[in-house]
């Protein structure tokens, strides 16, 4: 990467320890003052005491205020060639739709959720579990973050028809009936990252969750933890 010497200040708000992590050794190669933070409270006293030229939100699932995105320039990780794929869990909607890769896409926060004009896209492959795919997702965030240093970017309204997705639910982690193995390796796979509510079945009484699915000549190997309900 080739790093401006700016002294200027930077925050990024994410959630989870590997960003947390990530933060901690790509934030050094940077000029500038770097800030972290995973939370909305972190986030306003950070604003309290710093002026950041951008905030970029790698992993987030709170709203932001529109006086923050008023007074400074906000940038959010979209994991969708927007305006398609608006809103909520969009890994698991993209592979629940079949999709094999998409795109990562920067754009400016505004008050409509992911209606913000576009800074720029990066390829992305949505292959693994997803966990290995945010960690991706966070590699590639800050490469696109290395442009936005360097190159100071300017958003251009999204162009294309709008599909918006929905949230979805931890009830919408049962695995439902009449898939195909590749099917479910699909369900299983795009539930299996930390805090998210595993891909399930339920069997006498008990509660089947599972993670760690392979899918190699036709079988289906994953492992099952058995809760009792």
């Amino acid at each position: 990467m080739s790093i401006k010497s700016e002294n200027l200040q930077y925050i990024v708000a994410a959630k989870g320890e590997w960003n947390k992590d990530l933060f901690e050794s790509n934030s050094k190669l940077f000029s500038g003052d770097w800030f972290y933070c995973n939370s909305i409270r972190e986030l306003d006293a950070l604003l309290n005491r710093t002026a950041p030229k951008y905030i970029f939100f790698i992993h987030w699932s709170w709203i932001v205020s529109s006086d923050i995105l008023e007074k400074f320039e906000c940038v959010c990780f979209h994991m969708t060639d927007l305006p398609f794929g608006r809103g909520g869990s969009p890994l698991q909607n993209l592979i629940a739709k079949g999709h094999k890769d998409t795109v990562l896409t920067a754009l400016k926060m505004e008050s409509g959720i992911d209606t913000g004009p576009v800074y720029y896209k990066r390829a992305l492959s949505l292959e693994g579990a997803a966990k290995d795919i945010y960690f991706r997702v966070t590699d590639l965030s800050w490469q696109m973050i290395a442009h936005f240093v360097n190159n100071n970017p300017i958003a251009k309204p999204q162009v294309g028809n709008v599909v918006n997705f929905k949230r979805r639910t931890p009830d919408q982690s049962l695995i439902p009936h009449g898939l195909s193995l590749e099917e479910v390796y699909n369900y299983i796979r795009m539930l299996d990252a930390p805090d998210y509510p595993k891909a399930f079945i339920r069997s006498n009484g008990c509660r089947l969750e599972f993670e760690s699915a392979e899918f190699i000549d036709n079988k289906l190997i994953a492992k099952v933890t058995f809760i009792k309900e």
